[in-house]
């Protein structure tokens, strides 16, 4: 398969993931949570797929397209473990969470995700779901929507 394939089964696995994970948590309060703004395409899709909620946004640095800019109140800028830190002091507030952070390398990815899931796991109401490009623990893993090939987007629900 090529790049170019791969990156678009990618992407379309991310958009209809996140897409069932908004019907999931239809009757679930709370907010979404985009770990990796990056070029912001994610953020846009989900402030447009759930508008009557507040979408928070945890990245290093502001570097998204311009029309992709979060609102400073919703931009959490810095390392995500310190900036999950910060949003658990108010309880758990999130309903739904993207993760998509990365280095690029697999493994370092892999082991980043698993040390970040306890702090992700502190900011998740029960209940709530996980979309992620990368395994996580802690979490119940759940089969998500049709037509994923198993392993390309991954889905979890917080306890």
């Amino acid at each position: 398969m090529s790049r170019l394939d791969s990156m678009l089964r990618r992407l379309t696995a991310q958009r209809d993931g996140l897409n069932w994970a908004a019907q999931q948590i239809a009757e679930l309060g709370g907010d979404v949570l985009d770990i990796g703004l990056g070029n912001g395409r994610t953020y846009d899709h989900l402030r447009e797929t759930v508008a009557d909620r507040r979408v928070l946004v945890i990245d290093r640095v502001l570097q998204c397209h311009p029309s992709c800019v979060p609102p400073d109140a919703d931009f959490l800028q810095g390392e995500a473990r310190a900036m999950l830190e910060q949003l658990a002091t108010s309880g758990p507030s999130i309903a739904l969470a993207h993760y998509d952070l990365g280095f690029g390398v697999k493994e370092k990815d892999v082991a980043e995700a698993a040390a970040l899931s306890p702090a992700i796991a502190s900011v998740m109401l029960s209940g709530g779901i996980i979309v992620s490009g990368q395994p996580l623990v802690g979490f119940e893993e759940l089969s998500g929507p049709e037509g994923i090939p198993e392993g390309r987007y991954l889905f979890y629900r917080a306890p």
